[in-house]
């Protein structure tokens, strides 16, 4: 069925639907952007507002603590309520957090508009994929958007991290906020004419009692690991929101368990493709996040490059990003998503680990760090596109935003388990032999996870009918 010829409300014709997608696309491209959007200039920040490094650690955290924390309630949301009508609601307080952040005259100002920034996101991004199965007309026609919307995460926080650097260098890092604004603002005025209106989901309760333990539970956790980097994990501002946050999670899957109407289904998270790309989608976001916020630590601390120096390095990593992510649906199209994940998976493995041997000594740029600058954004993007179609298989309409719930969940809380516990292998995430430790340990992982995709994609081959 084509977007012409499928009766979906609001949506007629292909030149329609592909609008629909670019605009929603935008939008969850800069929900990421956002994320990074303060990466590079965070210690400029910190002089500036005379911050110590556990306030620099909440600031730049305080985006995705909220984002993170409240997904599962921002699908359940979208699917109890209709994808539109959340979506213009996270578009609203997004919009509102963007428009006072820059004006913050001290610490507490802009971290409340963090916050409400991951507030406003947590609905925009389950809201986002709800409209897109709508817009999409056929399962036919949403699994080929996926294979493209994978990418757009990887691609809006590259352009976070090269966008912060520019802006701050040229600008202040009070502009990083105009993006965010300004595709927010444009989002709101087109969603009534380029998106369809997508019904409510009739009879299902919200389950708040669940959604309190799931937001208390992941969002103490990760607020927990996140003070990693800066207190040991035997302190008690680690250990009691850390433990806090695993008993509150511990008691939601408890509770959804006897749940009439659970707020994520025990077998939901269990089918073994949507496991698997769920996994993957993880690894993929920690190795490219991690990749970021180290190497900008060791090309400023270690190389003695500049902000713009920084963003400029990055340029190639934008570049096969942005070629591997053309080629990722017709190659899903071709050989399927496992087959796509794994590949994806291998070579970013191998641009984890050319990073390490080669990208981080006195080596010259060229065949020092730009080789796994090239590798590792091209396996990214492959692993994001064939995951996200693995994720969101055979998912029915009335679950399309706890599918986005889910994705997103595990795009936020994969860079922080994981970068946490690397950095507390390696010890100092500023010395350069803890910073090749993360990408070699990362890069096994990876490896392994590839090897373990590739097979369940053979066997999946050899069971076809």
């Amino acid at each position: 069925m084509t977007a012409s010829t499928t009766t979906t409300p609001g949506i007629g014709t292909p030149v329609r639907s592909a609008a629909a997608f670019a605009l929603l696309g935008t939008v969850q491209a800069t929900l990421i952007f956002t994320l990074a959007a303060l990466a590079v200039p965070l210690p400029g920040i910190g002089r500036e507002f005379a911050l110590d490094r556990s306030q620099l650690i909440l600031l730049s955290a305080a985006y995705g603590l909220t984002f993170a924390g409240l997904l599962l309630l921002g699908g359940r949301l979208a699917d109890r309520y209709g994808g539109r009508r959340a979506l213009t609601a996270g578009l609203l307080v997004f919009a509102a957090a963007s428009a006072a952040a820059p004006f913050a005259p001290g610490y507490e100002w802009l971290l409340a508009g963090r916050f409400a920034q991951g507030v406003g996101a947590a609905l925009i991004a389950p809201a986002a994929m709800n409209v897109l199965r709508t817009a999409s007309g056929s399962p036919a026609a949403y699994g080929r958007a996926m294979a493209t919307w994978g990418g757009l995460s990887v691609l809006g926080a590259t352009a976070g991290n090269l966008g912060s650097g520019i802006i701050s260098a040229l600008l202040s890092w009070r502009w990083s906020f105009a993006v965010p604004l300004l595709v927010a603002g444009a989002a709101l005025a087109l969603a009534p004419r380029l998106l369809p209106a997508t019904p409510p989901g009739a009879g299902r309760s919200l389950d708040l009692p669940g959604a309190v333990l799931a937001t208390g539970g992941i969002t103490l956790a990760s607020y927990g690991l996140v003070l990693t980097d800066a207190r040991p994990w035997t302190s008690p501002a680690v250990l009691v929101p850390l433990a806090a946050g695993v008993a509150l999670f511990t008691a939601f899957l408890v509770a959804e368990r006897r749940s009439r109407d659970p707020l994520l289904p025990p077998r939901f998270v269990l089918d073994r493709g949507r496991a698997t790309g769920l996994a993957a989608i993880a690894l993929t976001a920690a190795g490219t996040s991690m990749t970021f916020i180290l190497l900008s630590i060791h090309l400023q601390q270690g190389r003695g490059y500049s902000e713009l120096g920084t963003s400029a390095a990055f340029t190639p990593f934008a570049v096969a990003l942005l070629a591997a992510g053309r080629a990722a649906g017709p190659l899903i199209a071709r050989y399927g998503a496992p087959r796509v994940t794994a590949t994806g998976l291998a070579t970013g493995a191998a641009g984890l680990a050319l990073l390490a041997t080669t990208g981080l000594g006195a080596t010259p740029y060229a065949y020092g760090l730009l080789p796994g600058l090239v590798l590792l954004p091209a396996g990214a993007a492959l692993s994001f596109a064939g995951a996200a179609v693995l994720a969101t298989g055979g998912v029915p309409d009335r679950q399309t935003g706890l599918a986005g719930g889910v994705l997103n969940t595990a795009m936020e809380l994969g860079p922080t388990v994981l970068l946490a516990a690397l950095l507390t292998l390696g010890g100092d995430a500023v010395s350069l032999a803890a910073t090749a430790g993360a990408f070699v340990a990362l890069s096994r992982v990876t490896a392994a996870t590839a090897a373990l995709t590739g097979r369940e994609a053979r066997k999946a081959r050899e069971h076809a009918p």
